[in-house]
């Protein structure tokens, strides 16, 4: 702030210069004058120098010239905040407010002091009545400001709310579209955005953001035939949004529409660096499709570019899995443990692929891993009860079976596995009694007990307990 035919510096002055000039004024030698504006560019350079001492003893010279100058008020404010003098700091703020109460710095230095005094709601209160006094650019930044402070208490919904307000008075504001996004996800608040971006877009048809967070919204409101609309308005626009291809592909494969999001993730890959993230999806893409052989080449991809990343060896071994490829499966299932043993799906997709190469007794072992990770699951209790049984492991079953009660709990299931190793050990009057029993609770698993037993039905008894309880079903 220059007073009235007070020497201007030029522009391309050297700093140097000012600084030599600086410092003979501190010593006492020689200058006995440095301009208002100098002394802004000599606290500025040793501010971005990390010089603050330097920076203060500035500060306080200039002030000491320039007793009314706002400006050298509110940089020391600033320097001192840095310093975490932030009493003093808002002391000076108030003189600088009585000199110029349209400078945007004291207000945003005032909210940045009572922060760090934690005290959100002074902060909060200056600048929603700053707001006031300020329009245009200086209202948007004030907006902003007041948009992190919500931020820093977690007042999310205001964050919303101060987004919202920006967008009405400028609708194009790049970066107000960028938050809202985000915030709006958060928040939920879809239905509001939606209104928001119908109407900037009506006064805006080629503003790709709003399209794009049109999009989001619909997404968010799982409403994915509107949001793959609006994505490819978005992109007939910018042919380059690369974002809106990819949560473009992310709607299409929850329509199953798994064709076209693989188009879509290609665009992707084509406009933007390659990620993991996107080989794995193409690659689920393509296990939809049963094309089990590219499902393999994109996950190894994914590997590549992730291969500390486990459970794409795993993904890899599905593949495989699915088209009965159970030798090739085994080898990245063991590549997948080795760097994680404790992983549920890991072994129990290694036990699966050992039962179906032949290997039942080696499976046992990664069965019994899966139920010391995962107790409660019922699944993993009847894969290895059933691989006990076909093994010839009966009185192994029969334990493990009494340990699934205790962990999973008493399932009907368990019943019929019982009656059936029972039956099995030569133990037929027991098994009888709880194969009746079991029917009586559940019959409808009674489906577990002949997959896993079909020689059962040699038995008379078995035959007739069968009959006797699709009779009450059917009465």
């Amino acid at each position: 702030m220059n007073t009235q035919g007070e020497p201007r510096l030029p522009e391309n002055e050297d700093i140097r210069d000012l600084l030599s000039q600086f410092e003979k004024l501190r010593s006492g030698k020689g200058v006995a004058y440095i301009s208002e504006e100098s002394f802004e560019r000599i606290i500025d350079h040793f501010d971005d120098q990390d010089s603050i001492p330097s920076a203060l003893e500035a500060a306080d010279m200039g002030i000491s010239q320039f007793p009314y100058s706002s400006t050298l008020l509110v940089k020391k404010a600033d320097l001192l905040i840095a310093t975490r003098h932030y009493k003093k700091a808002l002391s000076l703020l108030d003189k600088a407010e009585i000199l110029d109460k349209n400078d945007i710095d004291i207000y945003i230095l005032r909210t940045d002091a009572y922060l760090a005094l934690d005290k959100q709601d002074m902060a909060v209160a200056i600048l929603e009545e700053a707001i006031t006094y300020f329009e245009g650019e200086e209202r948007i930044d004030l907006l902003f400001e007041l948009a992190d402070v919500y931020d820093d208490y977690e007042a999310f919904e205001k964050i919303f709310d101060c987004l919202k307000l920006i967008l009405e008075y400028d609708p194009n504001n790049e970066e107000a579209l960028y938050k809202i996004c985000f915030w709006t996800d958060f928040t939920r608040r879809n239905e509001e955005s939606i209104q928001i971006h119908l109407a900037i877009i009506e006064e805006s048809p080629y503003n790709e953001l709003a399209w794009f967070n049109l999009a989001a919204a619909y997404q968010g409101l799982k409403l994915f035939e509107k949001a793959i609309d609006a994505y490819q308005y978005a992109i007939v626009i910018n042919e380059k949004f690369d974002y809106a291809y990819r949560n473009m592909a992310d709607a299409l494969m929850r329509l199953h529409r798994y064709k076209e999001a693989i188009e879509s993730l290609e665009k992707v890959i084509e406009l933007a660096r390659p990620e993991d993230l996107i080989y794995q999806a193409i690659g689920y893409c393509y296990e939809k499709i049963k094309n089990y052989a590219q499902a393999r080449f994109y996950y190894r991809k994914a590997s590549h570019l992730n291969p500390e990343n486990p459970q794409l060896f795993e993904k890899i071994a599905r593949a495989y899995m699915l088209d009965g490829k159970y030798s090739q499966a085994i080898k990245y299932l063991e590549m997948a443990l080795r760097f994680k043993q404790q992983q549920p799906e890991a072994n129990l997709a290694m036990g699966e692929c050992l039962v179906n190469v032949g290997k039942g007794k080696e499976a046992v072992h990664f069965f019994l891993t899966l139920v010391q990770l995962k107790p409660k699951s019922v699944k993993g209790w009847e894969v290895l009860i059933r691989t006990l049984f076909e093994n010839g492991q009966f009185a192994e079953a029969e334990r493990q079976i009494q340990f699934a009660q205790i962990k999973a709990g008493e399932k009907p299931a368990f019943l019929f596995y019982t009656s059936a190793v029972l039956i099995a050990q030569g133990k037929l009057k027991d098994g009888f009694v709880i194969l009746e029993e079991a029917l009586s609770k559940d019959p409808k698993f009674l489906k577990h007990f002949l997959k896993l037993y079909p020689s059962s039905i040699k038995y008379p008894q078995v035959v007739e307990l069968i009959i006797k309880y699709k009779r009450k079903k059917d009465s």
